[in-house]
């Protein structure tokens, strides 16, 4: 996991006094049309990122430049919408300076809790001296109440820096953060966060990760741990993020990514590489399939029997697939694994997506368009 600067100061005059340089963000071109159903929904916005709850709304976040005298700042604005349509902004990025006149933000994802009131905000964001040129990038959660309600768990900060990927405990209150720390390149280590009274101390302290995909309805999480210097394999654990207990569920041979738990924390899927897929059983962790089907960013439909797939990575745009959960397969230790290859079946007649989610009952497939990056909401 690596952070992407995504969040740049736009320098009007080219080069500033001190002579640092200037930074762009590009949008890639729009496609062409393409004959589409008509979506139920469409928010003609610059959307930079969203994400279902549980219960169908859907949070997502509006591109927002400020112009400074020098400076072009993005600060996104974050907005709520019920099922039916109706929406409401629950934060203004205009507002937000985080005490530093030269701060700038783009929302990366939204994590909600499990009762569905608390949004853990994933941002990228950028503070630059204007005397130095000098800038520090980080990535930062923000908490929010589903009300609008600022959560400041550390005191009167409302950010809490260097941390991504939160994975809630089911208390609503606790949750177990990734942060690159003092780390080699691409390792991560956990800390806790409680939203009331802020950092807690580190999780599985000594120990360093890849990824990790929190089992739904539990306090536990699938993890790829690495050795802190990569001196052993990637190995599969599953953790009790609240006891700090671990189990080993297998010893894998590669890891590219892409960690993700089925709805039911029966099966658990990543990539081995830039082209294999891995399934395994969980409860039964010799069973596995592997599929060549090309890296990208994965979501399992809610009742497992398929996988969908946008075949590129995060924040990049390709066509959407989807294809059926293969049959799992035990096999001896050190034995050579086939890896099939399936026959996806192309959805929205092959439109080229930015990201997409399908919504918990999987009754609709939201996205958001590359170019303007409008959000639509089809039915499924």
């Amino acid at each position: 996991m690596t952070s992407r600067p995504l969040i740049r100061f736009l320098l009007r005059c080219g080069l500033c006094a001190v002579g640092a340089l200037c930074f762009t963000s590009f949008l890639p071109a729009p496609t062409h049309a393409q004959n589409l159903d008509k979506p139920s929904v469409t928010i003609d916005e610059e959307v930079t990122a969203f994400a279902y709850a549980p219960d169908g709304r859907i949070v997502f976040s509006v591109r927002r430049m400020f112009k400074t005298k020098k400076f072009d700042l993005q600060r996104d604005d974050i907005w709520l919408m019920e099922p039916g349509g109706k929406r409401k902004r629950i934060f203004e990025g205009q507002k937000f300076t985080n005490g530093q006149p030269l701060f700038t933000y783009q929302v990366e994802s939204f994590t909600w809790s499990p009762n569905n009131h608390i949004i853990a905000v994933s941002l990228f964001t950028t503070t630059m001296d204007p005397d130095s040129g000098s800038r520090d990038d980080s990535p930062a959660l923000l908490l929010l109440e589903d009300s609008g309600r600022e959560i400041h768990p550390n005191g009167k900060d409302l950010l809490v820096t260097g941390a991504q990927s939160p994975l809630w405990l089911r208390d609503n209150q606790t949750l177990v953060y990734l942060t690159f720390g003092d780390n080699p390149q691409g390792l991560l280590s956990l800390e806790y966060l409680n939203i009331s009274s802020g950092p807690a101390g580190k999780a599985f302290e000594g120990r360093t990760f890849e990824g990790a995909s929190r089992v739904s309805g539990s306090n536990s999480a699938i993890a790829i741990e690495r050795p802190p210097r990569y001196e052993g394999p990637a190995r599969l654990q599953r953790l009790d993020l609240l006891s700090q207990d671990d189990k080993e569920v297998a010893t894998l041979d590669a890891y590219a990514g892409g960690i993700s738990v089925s709805p039911s924390g029966n099966f658990v899927a990543y990539f081995l590489d830039k082209e294999v897929l891995e399934i395994r059983d969980l409860a039964v962790p010799a069973r596995v399939a592997r599929l060549r089907v090309g890296l990208g960013v994965l979501q399992w439909s809610p009742d497992e029997s398929r996988i969908y797939l946008k075949r590129t990575v995060e924040k990049k745009s390709a066509d959407l697939v989807s294809f059926q959960l293969p049959q799992l397969r035990a096999y001896p230790p050190h034995s050579e694994i086939p890896v099939d290859q399936p026959d996806p079946r192309q959805l929205l007649h092959g439109l080229t997506v930015r990201e997409y989610s399908l919504s918990p009952d999987g009754r609709s497939l939201a996205i958001v368009l590359p170019g303007k990056r409008n959000l639509q909401i089809f039915p499924f």
